[in-house]
This record gives C-alpha cells, structure tokens and sequence, in this order.
C-alpha cells in the first residue's frame, strides 16, 4: 500500500524542463501544480548553549548517528509521547500537526 501512494502522489505532480519552469515563473503563471509540497522540508535554526551541543555530540557518537539525524530522533519521540496528532504523508512516514 505504501508503494501504491508513492506512484500515486508522483503522478499528480506535473514534470517540465527547468527551461519551462522558468517561462512559467517569469510569465506569472501559477506553478502549483509542478510543486510537491508534501515533501517539502522546513529549515529551523535553534540556538543552543555550549554544554547542550558537546552533550549531543557525546550522544550521537555513541549511537554513531549525525547530532541532526539525533536531535530529530528526540523530537519524534516526544512528539509521540506527547500524543502529538499524526498525518502520514506520501512517502508513508509519520508527519505531526
């Protein structure tokens, strides 16, 4: 069923050339539709003190996983902990609102 919602979420977003796209964002023309926003990634700058960053380097060398690929790992946690309402999005993983 996964696969099935992948094939189906590529099919309803347009393919055009770059040279295309671009005619199509100087024209004015809505673009919507050559878009996927499902998979679209927000970046979030968090500042965090200097004990806190040398803990979850010491944390994720022990995993041996990335302080980023870490610290996204805690948040889903307590996300679900939290009972955080939960979308699956179309490449079947879990998405919080």
């Amino acid at each position: 069923m996964k696969s099935t919602a992948v094939k189906a979420k590529k099919e309803s977003v347009k393919r055009i050339t770059a040279k295309e796209f671009d005619k199509k964002v100087d024209s004015g023309e809505d673009i919507s539709s050559y878009l996927d926003f499902d998979n679209a990634v927000w970046k979030v700058n968090v500042d965090f003190p200097t004990w806190m960053v040398a803990a979850l380097d010491k944390e994720a060398d022990r995993l041996s996983v990335p302080r980023q690929a870490l610290i996204k790992m805690w948040i889903d946690q307590k996300l679900k902990e939290a009972g955080a309402q939960c979308a699956i999005g179309s490449t079947g993983e879990s998405r919080y609102k």
